[in-house]
């Protein structure tokens, strides 16, 4: 009975040492007719270090992570292949900066629709979970489009 009682008490610890990613403010950017791009948008913060290593959304045909930085007095955008996340530390996925690209869009976003988006997670021991984000579209504003063209 004890063995038992230990036994599940183990298999509780292994279990709470999966990689919890709190996700804050999440968003969508709205688009117009035939655009086949948008950007997702969002606060990140693990409880342990951990990777995003892939992105997918069932209103895009592909979904990556994006940096915008500034090289030779030109603003860039390009796909980097893993988000890192330091454990406690909060990343922020905001126009002109990091993001996540939605492309080959199935349908215009509209605002006030909310989005679907699956984070796949990757620990130091590469074992994988995901984490399901629902986001909230955003209106084509300014602020929404700040640092970020199409």
């Amino acid at each position: 009975m004890r063995a038992a009682i230990v036994g599940a008490m183990l298999l509780t610890a292994c279990t709470t040492v999966l990689a919890q990613v709190k996700v804050d403010n999440p968003w969508v950017r709205a688009t117009v007719a035939q655009q086949k791009t948008s950007s997702a948008y969002m606060s990140l913060t693990a409880a342990s270090a951990v990777r995003v290593v892939e992105v997918t959304s069932m209103v895009a045909g592909a979904a990556e992570i994006h940096e915008t930085k500034m090289e030779n007095n030109m603003m860039k955008m390009r796909a980097v292949p893993a988000l890192e996340l330091p454990s406690g530390r909060t990343v922020e996925l905001k126009p002109g900066g990091l993001h996540i690209m939605l492309m080959d869009l199935r349908q215009p976003l509209k605002e006030g629709e909310m989005v679907a988006l699956t984070l796949t997670v990757e620990r130091s021991d590469r074992k994988r979970e995901t984490v399901v984000v629902r986001a909230p579209v955003r209106g084509l504003t300014t602020e929404s489009m700040k640092g970020h063209a199409h």
